[in-house]
């Protein structure tokens, strides 16, 4: 049982980079069909410097960095409030229950909001391509693994 808690354990980082992917593909594609007409919209695409247009650039730059992991906290915090807006602009208003006012497809950026929010919040340098690699232990100086102890009683501090 402990070894296989352990198995599960070691694919967190590997899922959240898959749904860290995904997301930012699929929010990609939201770009690209806003901006560039791929996949083909029901309707023509928006003015640029309009509200959808802006959306239409944060979705494909937003979307593009989220899928190759950079900037990702910061990103995806900005997304997040982005989607959030745009559920309480657009879908909030024509009423709480998705059933009730279309369909599920205005759940989308409720979900979106949630995810980003997630992302920004729990998704470590471990798993996304601003890792760094860590210096090893042998690169470290001895002086840097010091420690302050007591001495004898005394109120002096001596160095391990």
């Amino acid at each position: 049982m402990n070894r296989m808690a352990m198995d599960i354990g070691s694919w967190s980082p590997r899922m959240l980079s898959v749904l860290r992917a995904m997301t930012g593909l699929l929010f990609l594609e939201h770009g690209t069909q806003k901006l560039f007409g791929f996949p083909p919209p029901p309707n023509p695409g928006p003015a640029l410097l309009s509200l959808l247009g802006v959306q239409g650039i944060l979705e494909l730059v937003g979307g593009f960095l989220i899928l190759i992991g950079l900037f990702t906290r910061p990103v995806a915090f900005i997304l997040a409030g982005d989607m959030a807006v745009a559920y309480f602009m657009r879908h909030a208003p024509r009423g709480f229950f998705r059933c009730s006012t279309g369909g599920s497809w205005r759940f989308f950026s409720a979900s979106y909001s949630s995810i980003f929010l997630w992302l920004a919040a729990v998704f470590g340098v471990l798993t996304s391509s601003e890792r760094v690699p860590a210096p090893s232990n042998s690169a470290r100086p001895e002086t840097s693994r010091r420690r302050a102890a007591p001495v004898g009683g005394s109120s002096r501090w001596k160095q391990r």
